[in-house]
């Protein structure tokens, strides 16, 4: 006898914003609900490169990963990495294939469902967060007042000063003040060879997840990140709202928000 449950749904929305001090947007994103793919792209390089490589990068993570087959006899979480490894040779070989376009990278942060399944995975310092309302203890069960939701970071930067916190020589503090904050240690783009970071999560009805560019986390704690995503409003209202807190931090960067929510 087989148990069954309810299969979940998906639903996106998402916000893309130049922010108040820079001339261009060199973050992209892409989604496809039918294929459970999401993607969030941060370009490097200034100018127009970095709008090249963030655009070449979402473009190529969906194709590859909108292609795949349910009997594909790879394992998701292979698949992800070939995909990854590809986007980043296909930057790799564009921008030394043309000298106005030298430099140029890319961060990458994205997601896979597979139902209940979710494969997070990321280069560079665009993150997921997760956002979960916790379940009631016993003796919690007779409360009037809901727990509020939790938000959890799930990617794990890679940047300078996260390696130092993770080594225990800078706490969260001091790097967020660290006018090296902004200096990455994996991009796709700028090496022969890249290894992203994967996670997988079980995904519950109500779940939020957000997708996100360090233009939003540099302007924003998470602690008003859990306080915004709270609040009872639908997906593209919740974009808009962390892009306007971004730019009303002062918005020093491009900006961009996606949010996936499970539904059942």
């Amino acid at each position: 006898m087989h148990l069954t449950t309810a299969p979940l749904h998906y639903a996106v929305a998402a916000v893309s914003d130049v922010g108040k001090k820079r001339p261009g947007n060199e973050d992209s994103f892409g989604y496809s609900v039918e294929h459970g793919v999401y993607v969030v792209c941060d370009g490097l390089g200034g100018a127009a490169a970095g709008e090249v490589a963030s655009s070449m990068a979402v473009d190529e993570v969906l194709r590859l990963l909108t292609n795949r087959t349910v009997d594909e006899k790879a394992p998701l979480h292979t698949w992800i990495e070939e995909t990854v490894h590809a986007a980043n040779k296909v930057i790799l070989t564009r921008a030394q294939s043309d000298r106005n376009l030298t430099g140029m990278g890319t961060t990458l942060v994205g997601m896979v469902t597979e139902g209940s399944r979710v494969l997070i995975f990321n280069v560079g310092d665009s993150r997921c967060y997760l956002m979960r309302r916790p379940a009631l203890d016993q003796s919690e069960e007779n409360q009037s007042t809901p727990q509020q939701p939790r938000l959890q970071l799930i990617s794990i930067d890679h940047s300078l000063v996260q390696e130092q916190v993770r080594l225990g020589r800078m706490t969260r503090a001091e790097a967020a003040r660290s006018p090296f904050r902004s200096i990455i240690t994996r991009a796709l783009g700028t090496q022969s060879d890249v290894e992203p970071d994967l996670f997988e999560v079980e995904a519950e009805p109500g779940d939020i997840f957000l997708l996100c560019s360090d233009g939003l986390t540099s302007e924003v704690s998470d602690a008003e990140i859990e306080s915004l995503l709270a609040e009872d409003q639908p997906l593209d209202k919740l974009c808009v709202s962390l892009v306007a807190a971004a730019n009303e931090a002062g918005g020093r960067d491009n900006i961009t928000c996606l949010l996936v929510r499970a539904e059942g």
